[in-house]
């Protein structure tokens, strides 16, 4: 319940930039960090909005100081910052990532992403894939959940940037159902 007011007044000042008409399920919580233990390294997410994936990494035994959380949006950051005071919190554009010194080159284990992928445009959408694949290590993984029918990322730009896509399911009891994809670098 405590997320439903940040939610629905981020959703007000700009639904566009929210693109969901609630705050991701506990179920899709656990599928998009299924895949993700302590074992993993460090994890970048992208649009955490209200930190549901954040909790399902620290009840998956992550460490709050291996999170670093990328929000574009003010409120949330702050919330965020405020929830989760010992991982790092930045306020800014998941699109302009590759500009950031995040970490040291393939440091990454993992990457999360709460990004409405669907409605950014083409450019934008592999500017956040290159700035996380500049993170991620050689077997790091890029974990997107969508609405939509498909990968949110355009079969094009995965193969002109030699990733690829595996649908690992699907979440009915969210609002709208959703589907986890995993995307790593082709073999």
């Amino acid at each position: 319940m405590s997320d439903l007011l940040p939610f629905f007044r981020a959703w007000v000042a700009d639904p566009r930039r929210v693109s969901a008409i609630s705050p991701s399920s506990p179920a899709l919580a656990e599928m998009i960090t299924s895949e993700i233990s302590p074992t993993t390294g460090s994890v970048l997410e992208l649009g955490p909005g209200t930190g549901v994936f954040t909790r399902a990494l620290i009840a998956r035994g992550l460490d709050e100081g291996d999170l670093t959380l990328i929000e574009a949006g003010a409120e949330f950051a702050r919330l965020l910052a405020d929830r989760y005071p010992r991982a790092r919190v930045f306020h800014t554009d998941a699109t302009r990532l590759a500009r950031s010194d995040l970490y040291p080159a393939h440091g990454l284990g993992a990457a999360i992403s709460g990004l409405p992928l669907l409605s950014m445009r083409p450019r934008q959408v592999m500017g956040v894939l290159n700035g996380a694949f500049r993170y991620l290590g050689p077997d790091g993984a890029f974990y997107q959940f969508t609405y939509g029918p498909r990968c949110p990322v355009p079969s094009a730009i995965l193969e002109r940037m030699g990733l690829k896509s595996v649908r690992i399911g699907t979440i009915v009891r969210n609002v709208p159902p959703s589907s986890v994809y995993r995307i790593s670098r082709m073999s």
